[in-house]
């Protein structure tokens, strides 16, 4: 089977899952201009690195009900298929992103998530406080990430193999195409 789906490949039978990613900062400093978003350009840097085309960023603050409703608007699109967020993952009281990701999905990707803490716990047990939330939402995978650059690039490096794998399974690619 492997041959087969590699020969076909190479004929253009089976076209790859492009990756086509809206970042959403959440932070209430950045969203007030007090404080630059470092985290949200990481991971555009990181998607476009893995082939990704960055559809839009946003940068938000962490209320609840408005990030719900951006998640649906651009998890409807239908030239969205991924949608990463950083920040507002922690213990803080403002801290939300998971409960408006978990408002909106329709199933949870907890592999992911759980991954992510797993392996970056071994660098830091500051990843012991991370709440991130992944799940589906109309055809688009949501991925939560934390809210420093170092988290997103360490969370992102456990991830990156099975990305392009996990949008094409949510796109309706059979295994043997993904």
């Amino acid at each position: 089977m492997r041959t087969v789906r590699h020969t076909a490949a190479r004929r253009g039978l089976f076209m790859p899952t492009e990756i086509h990613a809206v970042i959403i900062t959440v932070s209430d400093r950045s969203a007030r201009g007090e404080q630059r978003d470092e985290s949200g350009p990481a991971l555009v840097e990181l998607l476009r690195e893995a082939g990704a085309h960055v559809v839009a960023t946003e940068i938000l603050p962490d209320d609840l009900e408005p990030l719900a409703e951006k998640l649906s608007t651009y998890a409807d699109r239908d030239d969205v298929n991924l949608i990463a967020t950083t920040g507002g993952t922690g213990f803080g009281p403002r801290d939300n992103t998971p409960e408006a990701t978990r408002s909106v999905i329709e199933k949870e990707a907890t592999g992911l998530a759980e991954a992510m803490r797993v392996e970056t716990l071994k660098q830091t047990p500051m990843a012991m406080l991370s709440r991130g939330a992944c799940g589906i939402r109309s055809g688009a995978l949501i991925v939560n990430f934390p809210g420093s650059p170092k988290g997103v690039r360490e969370s992102f490096a456990v991830i990156k193999p099975v990305l392009a794998h996990a949008v094409a399974l949510v796109a309706g690619k059979p295994h043997a195409e993904a």
